[in-house]
C-alpha cells in the first residue's frame, strides 16, 4: 500500500490481519534478497552532510513558514535544493530519533528507544560503518546519544574516524561544560561549573568555550581536511535544545543581540538567537563548501532531530514553532515527529522544489548506500529516498506504514499508513485514536469511530511493529495524567 494513496474504507478479513502479522518476515526476506549485492554506484559519488539540528519545529525556518526568526542561509539552502513537506524524525526524543537515523531499524525493535542510557550492541552497523567501507572519510561533530565512554556504542566504535563532541546526551545540555570528547580522550575546557555532574555537566558560573561554536569550528575544520577525498560529515549541533538545568531561563546562548530590541519575553529572544546562530553556523559551512570548490560535489541534508522544545522557560507558541501541526516534542502528534528535510546537490536535486515524499529518518542508510553503490544491511525498516530526491518520483519505493514509539510518562505508539494516522496511548492497551492527514492536518478530530476497518487495520500495525524488549518496560500513565491538548 503506497503511503501517498488512500486507504480503501472496505471491510478487511481475519486472513487480512494474518498476512499483516506476516508481512515483517515477508519483507525481511525480500530485504535480504534485495540488499544482498551492493546497488550500482553514480559516476561520482558525492560527499555527503547531514545537519541535525536539536529540538528545531518544522515551523521554525522561513522556508517553512516561520516569520519572527531570521533563517536566511537555511532559507537559500532550500531556494537551491528541495525541501520535503512530508519527512519524519525517528522518534519525539533525541536518542531513539538518532538510533533511528543512524541504523535504519524503527523504534518497535531498536536497540535505543528511549532517553535512557542505552548504548548500541558491537553487531549493528550504522551509516558511518557503510559509508566507511565504501572508501568515505568519517567524521561526527557534536552530539551523539547513543553510546558511552568506553563501550561498543562509542562513534569511533561505530563507523567513524573522527568524533568531536558530546558523548552522552545529558552532559549535552549545557553549552559551557567542563570538557568535551575528542574521540575517546577528554579534551578540558576553560568553563568553570561548580561539583560538575559525573559528565561535566551542570551551570558554568565561568562561560568562555561556547560548544555549539567549537563544534561550528570543527566541522568546517573537517570539510577542509578532507577536501580530496570522499567524505561524510555528521555534524549534530546542539542547538536549539535548551540547558535544562538552568532556569528560568535556559536558553544558553552569548549572544541575544540580533532580537534584543523586540519586545519578547527573555526566553523567546534567547530561542530566536539559537536559530539564528545556528543559520550563522549552517552559512558559514556552506561558504567553505564554495571556497574550495565542492558545492557541485557534496550533498547537504538538514533536519532536525524533533518537535520543538518547551524547556528551560521557551514557549513553542510564541514562534508557533510546530507550524501547522498539533503536538511537540515528546508527542507522537504530528508535531512531535514531522520535521523540516532540506537536501541540495547542484545538479542532481532541483532547485526550489518542493516534495511531498512521505520517508523517515530509518531511510537515510538505505539511501546512502544506494548512492555510493555500497551495502545496507539487511532486514531494515528503511526505503532509499534517492528517486525522490534527484526528481524521479513515479520509481519511488514507498513504506507500507511508518511507525514510533514513545517511553516517557505515558507511554504512546502512533503509524502512519497512506493518508491516515493512528495514536495509541498507553502503548499496547489504549485506545485507537484515528486521523485523516489529508483532510485534517492539524489532528482535531479523531474518526476512529466512522472507520472501524481501518482502525482494525492499524491497530494490526501497533501490535506487529512493536517487539517486547527488556530494556524498555512501558511505564504505567500516572493517576489523572490529562489527555493531550487538540
Amino acid at each position: 500500500m503506497s503511503l501517498t494513496s488512500p486507504v480503501p474504507t472496505k471491510s478487511f478479513s481475519g486472513s487480512w490481519v494474518r498476512r499483516a502479522l506476516l508481512a515483517p518476515l515477508l519483507a525481511a526476506l525480500a530485504a535480504a534478497g534485495l540488499h544482498a549485492q551492493p546497488a550500482p554506484a553514480p559516476a561520482t559519488p558525492p560527499n555527503i552532510i547531514f545537519i541535525l539540528a536539536d529540538d528545531l519545529g518544522y515551523g521554525d525556518l522561513g522556508s517553512y513558514g516561520q516569520t519572527k526568526i531570521r533563517t536566511p542561509n537555511l532559507d537559500r539552502l532550500a531556494a537551491q535544493g528541495t525541501r520535503f513537506t512530508q519527512f519524519y524524525s525517528g522518534a519525539p526524543v533525541c536518542a531513539p530519533s538518532r538510533n533511528v537515523l543512524m541504523t535504519g531499524q524503527h523504534t518497535g525493535h531498536a536497540t535505543i528507544r528511549g532517553n535512557a542510557k542505552v548504548d548500541l550492541g558491537v553487531e549493528e552497523i550504522t551509516v558511518a560503518n557503510v559509508l566507511k567501507k565504501a572508501g568515505y572519510a568519517t567524521g561526527l561533530v557534536g552530539k551523539w546519544g547513543l553510546g558511552g565512554e568506553g563501550t561498543a556504542g562509542a562513534p569511533n566504535k561505530k563507523g567513524f574516524d573522527y568524533f568531536f563532541g558530546y558523548v552522552d546526551q545529558t552532559m549535552a545540555h549545557n553549552y559551557y561544560p567542563t570538557y568535551l570528547l575528542r574521540n575517546e580522550e577528554r579534551v578540558p575546557l576553560r568553563n568553570v561549573v561548580p561539583s560538575p555532574g559525573p559528565f561535566g555537566q551542570g551551570v558554568a558560573t565561568e562561560k568562555i568555550d561556547y560548544s555549539a561554536d567549537l563544534f561550528a569550528d570543527e566541522a568546517v575544520k573537517f570539510v577542509r581536511v578532507h577536501q580530496r577525498e570522499p567524505f561524510f560529515l555528521y555534524f549534530a549541533t546542539t542547538l536549539p535544545h535548551a540547558n535544562n538545568e538552568l532556569r528560568p531561563d535556559g536558553m544558553e546562548v552569548p549572544d541575544r543581540s540580533a532580537y534584543a530590541n523586540e519586545p519578547w519575553p527573555g526566553p523567546s529572544q534567547g530561542y530566536a538567537s539559537m536559530v539564528t546562530r545556528l543559520d550563522d553556523q549552517v552559512g558559514r559551512l556552506l561558504a567553505e563548501l564554495k571556497a574550495l570548490g565542492l558545492e557541485d560535489r557534496t550533498l547537504v541534508l538538514f533536519a532536525s532531530d524533533n518537535g520543538p522544545h518547551r524547556e528551560g522557560g521557551n514557549d513553542p507558541a510564541f514562534f508557533k514553532s510546530s507550524g501547522p501541526l498539533r503536538g511537540l516534542k515528546r508527542d507522537v502528534y504530528e508535531g512531535g515527529i514531522r520535521v523540516p528535510l532540506i537536501a541540495r546537490w547542484p545538479g542532481h536535486v532541483a532547485a526550489g522544489g518542493v516534495s511531498d515524499h512521505v520517508g523517515y529518518f530509518g531511510d537515510f542508510i538505505t539511501t546512502v548506500a544506494e548512492l555510493v553503490g555500497g551495502k545496507a544491511p539487511a532486514n531494515l525498516d528503511s526505503v532509499s529516498f534517492l528517486p525522490a530526491l534527484t526528481g524521479k518520483p513515479a520509481a519511488q519505493k514507498e513504506h507500507e506504514y511508518l511507525y514510533w514509539e514513545f517511553y516517557e510518562g505515558a507511554s504512546a505508539q502512533a503509524a502512519r499508513l497512506g493518508r491516515w494516522k493512528a495514536v495509541r496511548s498507553p502503548m499496547l492497551t489504549g485506545k485507537v485514536e484515528l486521523y485523516d492527514l489529508v483532510a485534517d492536518l492539524r489532528e482535531k478530530e479523531n474518526v476512529a469511530a466512522a472507520h472501524a476497518d481501518i482502525v482494525a487495520r492499524l491497530t494490526a500495525v501497533l501490535d506487529q511493529a512493536h517487539v517486547p524488549s527488556p530494556l524498555w518496560q512501558i511505564p504505567v500513565p500516572r493517576r489523572g495524567a490529562a489527555a493531550p491538548a487538540p
